[in-house]
């Protein structure tokens, strides 16, 4: 007796019979069955022209949308109840503006209240604008820290300012000192870096560092960046036989050369290899978000 299991498969539906043959007998249908999959018109364009998206991944995101209102509206409710028992403020207090054109007002009196005093029902509105936006805190550390001690973003930030090193000069110091893992650095930083062995490499070579070009190269990758420079550079590729961290320390080391030092093209467009990739390796978002920080710690404002 053979088993023979038959499929139809269609983009609405899975067909399935489970035949049953032998020599000595007709063929005989064991079980059969059919599993409708439940798509719209648009989900089964889509499957057709190869998307990957799933069925229920609008409605995923939907309910992620309508969980983020309903914790903003508890914890604008816990906020009114802790300022009601405190006495803050009464229960027919406006903390929102209903007039279109004072919008801005909030923002003036966020700004007062950190450096004068405001009235009690002008810092529950304060409380209020601040309590809609959860914050972000920096969650980067290192991949793999071998004194177990985690790299926090904003204090990597300070140190680069404060000591006035790029990313490049920090990582050689690391290798160097034969620590391992790579911190992620916030996207101002890698850009300065680039931008000022831009500047630098532009003195001996004039004619290939235009500001077209350097547009073109950014928020590309490791790959794009070659492709973009192979022409301008006249590349015909650097062979390299180092490997691993003896690799990571020559790159790094070119990478601070770079910044007071003339580097050859070959060595100039992996410098900016290594910057990009890490740039365009990082969320655009929370990359955006992270730098906001930074400038307001830098420049002392709320």
């Amino acid at each position: 007796m053979k088993k023979i299991l038959g499929l139809d498969l269609g983009t609405t539906s899975i067909g399935w019979a489970l035949v049953n043959e032998s020599k000595d007998e007709k063929p005989s249908i064991e079980k059969v069955g059919v599993r409708i999959i439940p798509l719209t018109t648009d989900e089964e364009s889509d499957f057709q022209k190869g998307k990957s998206t799933t069925i229920n991944s609008n409605k995923t995101s939907k309910r992620g949308a309508r969980r983020n209102l309903d914790r903003y509206k508890l914890r604008r409710k816990a906020l009114k109840e802790i300022l009601l028992q405190n006495n803050l403020i009464s229960d027919k207090i406006k903390l929102t503006n209903e007039e279109s054109n004072r919008h801005h007002e909030i923002w003036e009196i966020r700004a007062k209240a950190a450096t004068q005093r405001i009235e009690l029902e002008e810092l529950a509105r304060v409380f209020f604008a601040i309590n809609k936006k959860r914050g972000y805190k920096s969650n980067r550390k290192a991949k793999d820290e071998g004194d177990g001690q985690a790299i926090d973003g904003m204090d990597l930030a300070k140190k680069l300012h404060n000591e006035k090193l790029t990313p490049g000069e920090l990582m050689l110091g690391r290798l160097n000192e034969d620590k391992k893992g790579s911190p992620d650095f916030y996207r101002s930083d890698l850009q300065n870096e680039f931008d000022r062995i831009w500047e630098k490499q532009m003195e001996f070579y004039q004619t290939q560092f235009t500001e077209k070009l350097k547009q073109k190269l950014k928020d590309k990758n490791r790959n794009a960046t070659y492709k973009i420079c192979e022409a301008p550079f006249g590349l015909l590729g650097l062979k390299r036989t180092l490997k691993g961290k003896e690799l990571r320390l020559e790159n790094y080391q070119w990478c601070v050369k770079g910044l007071f030092n003339q580097l050859d093209l070959e060595q100039v467009v992996i410098v900016f290899q290594e910057i990009n990739g890490q740039i365009s390796a990082s969320s655009d978002l929370l990359s955006e978000i992270s730098d906001r920080s930074k400038a307001l710690y830098f420049s002392k404002q709320t």
